[in-house]
């Protein structure tokens, strides 16, 4: 009892001088080392941020003075039937990209885990597209995708199959963006996989597999419950890039054909830097936002309820 209170005394007993210098120099240590990244996060992150949300009241073309017009720009949003479009084709590369790119990248990072002659080179061949310009990828797979000499036209015509305008097509031209994407970021998420994986021990496989367990049951019952935090921070990752898609777009498409591939990023830009509607182009950047924020609470409220 004696030792607890004199424990306590001890911390009530205030600094001396050389203790509270030695705080101070150890906190000015440390903010001098985060101060330049805040600096540069708030002029080229959270002011521009902010400045969006003041510009989506008013009616701006970048040569006049703005002019207020309150929500007018977020009415416009339910009538504007090229904005309602481009939700519906931007959810589309959500629905269809996150679940392939979740499964193969899974798929590539068991496999290549352990136990393969070679995993090495083929886990630096698989990553190598996603640290690759998305604009030079694109411009390979224009050649991939040509309606004439294309590579894939001119490998399905050695079947007798003629050739298809694979970005010129309305049915096409999505499903063929987004062959792309799984194809240039399934290594990146890959990797992540394969983090998760080293972390799960090898003696639960060892036990097991002496109960008999036969490798699906091994995969259901220890790697996916132990991969349930990198699924879930890969499924918030991949969420966001796919609403996000732009650069493959932007060289592809542009938003073409038919607007078959304009994305709300695509709108956007071609809102905000080709009609100088900056005022419209803001509020849609807002509603993308807000859309996000809500994807990802969503997501943290059914982690927790798992987790508890």
């Amino acid at each position: 009892m004696d030792t607890i209170k004199q424990y306590t005394a001890n911390l009530q007993k205030p600094r001396n001088r050389k203790g509270l210098k030695n705080s101070t120099k150890e906190s000015l240590v440390g903010w001098s080392f985060i101060l330049p990244m805040l600096i540069g996060f708030c002029i080229f992150c959270f002011i521009p941020i902010i400045t969006s949300l003041g510009i989506s009241f008013t009616d701006w073309n970048l040569l006049q003075a703005p002019k207020f017009v309150g929500l007018q720009n977020y009415t416009r949003l339910i009538k504007d039937s090229s904005f309602i479009k481009c939700v519906s084709n931007t959810l589309f590369f959500v629905l269809t990209m996150v679940p392939s790119i979740l499964v193969i990248s899974l798929i590539l990072a068991l496999i290549l885990n352990k136990g393969l002659k070679g995993r090495g080179f083929f886990r630096a061949a698989f990553y190598i597209p996603c640290i690759t310009s998305t604009v030079a990828i694109s411009m390979v797979w224009l050649w991939i995708y040509g309606p004439q000499n294309g590579v894939l036209n001119s490998v399905l015509g050695t079947f007798g199959i003629s050739s298809v305008d694979w970005l010129g097509n309305p049915l096409t031209a999505k499903p063929a963006l987004v062959i792309m994407r799984i194809w240039q970021a399934s290594g990146y998420y890959m990797l992540m996989f394969l983090a998760g994986l080293q972390t799960i021990p090898d003696s639960l496989y060892e036990v097991a597999e002496i109960d008999g367990a036969t490798k699906w049951e091994k995969i259901r019952h220890i790697t996916l419950p132990l991969l349930a935090p990198t699924m879930f921070l890969v499924i918030i990752l991949l969420t966001i890039e796919s609403f996000n898609i732009f650069e493959a777009v932007y060289v592809m498409t542009e938003g073409g054909p038919a607007g078959a591939t304009d994305t709300l990023m695509y709108y956007i830009y071609h809102n905000g830097f080709r009609l100088y509607n900056m005022g419209y182009a803001s509020s849609i950047a807002w509603f993308l936002f807000l859309v996000l924020i809500v994807l990802t609470l969503i997501q943290f409220k059914f982690k927790k309820e798992d987790i508890y």
